[in-house]
C-alpha cells in the first residue's frame, strides 16, 4: 500500500477532536534504503514522536536504573507479587520488607519491558506497524507492548470515552510517549 493511501486511512480513524491536530509523516528516501523507518507524528505542528531522534520532547530512557528512579512511573504491586516473594524467601520476613522486595522485582520487570519496547520502536518501520494496526483490533493494539501500536490506538475514534477512562491505571506502566497521547486524548473527551 502506498504511503499516501496508508496516511489517508490512518487519519480517517482519528478521533474527531484530534483531526487536524494530529498528523502522520513518514518521508521515504528513494536512494537511502536505511531511511525507510523514519516516522514523525506531529501534534499541533510540533514533532512529538520521531522514532530516530532521541532529543524530542518525550523522555527516552537509556538505562534500567533511570526507569526505576523515575518518580512519574508508579508501579503497583499485587498480593500475588507479595506471596511470590514470601515463597522465595522461605523464612520470616517483615511485611514491609516483602513489599519493598516485591516492588523492586516489579520495577525491574517493567524497566526491561519498557526498554525492549523503546528499542523496538527505534528499529521499527512505521509503515509495517501502521499496516499491522489497520489489520488488528483496537483492543489488541491497546494491550500490545508495541509503543507505536498503543499510540495509534489511543488516538483512534473507535476507542470511546469509557474505554479511555478505564485505561488510567494501565497507562501508568507504559512509556512516556504513550502517556502523552493518553493525556492528549483525555483532554479532548
Amino acid at each position: 500500500m502506498s504511503w499516501s493511501k496508508l496516511k489517508q486511512q490512518l487519519e480517517s480513524f482519528l478521533s474527531p477532536a484530534l483531526q487536524g491536530r494530529v498528523e502522520y509523516r513518514a518521508p521515504g528516501y528513494r536512494y537511502l534504503p536505511d531511511k525507510s523507518g523514519i516516522c514523525y507524528i506531529l501534534v499541533d505542528k510540533k514533532n512529538i514522536l520521531n522514532m530516530s531522534d532521541k532529543t524530542n520532547l518525550i523522555r527516552w530512557y537509556q538505562t534500567e536504573l533511570e526507569i526505576k528512579n523515575d518518580p512519574e512511573l508508579q508501579i503497583p504491586i499485587t498480593t500475588d507479587d507479595i506471596e511470590a516473594v514470601r515463597k522465595d524467601t522461605k523464612g520470616p520476613v517483615p511485611e514491609d520488607r516483602l513489599i519493598v522486595i516485591a516492588r523492586s522485582r516489579r520495577s525491574s520487570e517493567q524497566a526491561k519491558e519498557l526498554l525492549s519496547a523503546q528499542t523496538n520502536l527505534s528499529k521499527s518501520n512505521f509503515i509495517v506497524v501502521a499496516n499491522k494496526f489497520l489489520t488488528t483490533s483496537v483492543e489488541q493494539s491497546l494491550e500490545s507492548p508495541d509503543i507505536l501500536l498503543n499510540v495509534l490506538a489511543l488516538v483512534d475514534r473507535r476507542v470511546g470515552k469509557k474505554r479511555i477512562l478505564n485505561l488510567s491505571e494501565e497507562i501508568k506502566l507504559k512509556h512516556p510517549i504513550v502517556q502523552y497521547f493518553y493525556k492528549l486524548r483525555r483532554k479532548t473527551l
